[in-house]
């Protein structure tokens, strides 16, 4: 019988099955293994922070010391060298066509001598009445991204955010230096900011303001603002979902400077009660300041 050269072919197949599967499982263990780039960090913490958000929950449980507030952030331009400008307005969730912060935020990676991941800064805009609502616009309708760039005005902070340790609930942390930023509302000379993003893109912010004898003059003084996207499939014109394939598996507090006075602010509400809450708040204020 002649088996010979079926043996052969037999034996030759088995080691070219044996090498595509040990190829392939190279392969496989490659693209999981692989680091994460400076570049996908900056991406991962700017998709989370896109979208619309409320802190519904958190009014409901703390009513005294938390507002329901909207938060809504959205893609505005690329920089030259690949940071993201992305819009960001706060409202009261009662009326969210009456924002009462306007900021441009820019992520990109921290510099390489730098030990943290990303670097989240918060600019002034120029114009601010001319970017109100401008997540709920169609893009026809918004400023060019050319105009955006050149519309970004003064810096105001800047937080250094690092991936979280194995084991926590977040998914990258930071903060601003430890003597912060200047800022003089209420008394203040310099406020600072921590910021923690959480998986489903859920975003923590704890700002506070401290006058020359560092004491907090303004802010909430038992924990951050907590932000959750709207529920449902439709949450906004600025919603993006984090890529679920991502190496890391994913998700703010920056620091503002308020944009509305006293008296604007008041405006926001329609009962004497309510007036009166922001009163007392104002002299702490549990905004954020980013």
């Amino acid at each position: 019988m002649c088996t010979g050269p079926s043996n052969g072919w037999s034996r030759a197949r088995g080691l070219v099955v044996k090498t595509l599967v040990l190829i392939g499982g190279a392969l496989l263990i490659k693209r999981l293994t692989k680091s994460t780039t400076r570049w996908d960090h900056a991406r991962i913490v700017s998709q989370a922070i896109t979208g619309e958000k409320f802190s519904k929950e958190q009014a409901a449980r703390d009513p005294d010391n938390f507002f329901n507030l909207r938060w809504l952030c959205c893609p505005a331009a690329d920089m030259v060298d690949g940071s993201k400008v992305l819009y960001f307005e706060q409202a009261f969730w009662r009326t969210p066509h009456k924002p009462f912060r306007q900021r441009f935020c820019m992520v990109k990676p921290c510099p390489k001598e730098m030990k943290c991941d990303v670097e989240l800064s918060t600019y002034a805009i120029r114009d601010a009445e001319e970017y109100k609502n401008f997540c709920d616009r169609s893009r026809g309708q918004r400023p060019l991204p050319e105009e955006v760039i050149g519309d970004v005005a003064e810096h105001l902070t800047t937080i250094y955010l690092n991936r979280c340790e194995r084991g926590k609930r977040c998914l990258y942390e930071g903060s601003t230096p430890p003597d912060g930023f200047p800022n003089s509302w209420n008394g203040a000379s310099y406020c600072t900011s921590e910021l923690a993003v959480l998986k489903n893109n859920e975003i923590h912010t704890w700002d506070r303001g401290y006058d020359d004898d560092g004491k907090q003059v303004w802010g909430v003084k038992n924990g951050p603002y907590e932000f959750k996207p709207a529920p449902g499939p439709g949450t906004g014109p600025a919603s993006t979902s984090v890529d679920m394939l991502s190496p890391l598996n994913f998700p703010l507090s920056i620091a503002w400077y308020l944009a509305m006075s006293f008296a604007e602010a008041v405006g926001h509400f329609k009962s004497y009660e309510e007036r009166n809450k922001f009163r007392g708040v104002s002299r702490e204020s549990k905004f954020m300041e980013w």
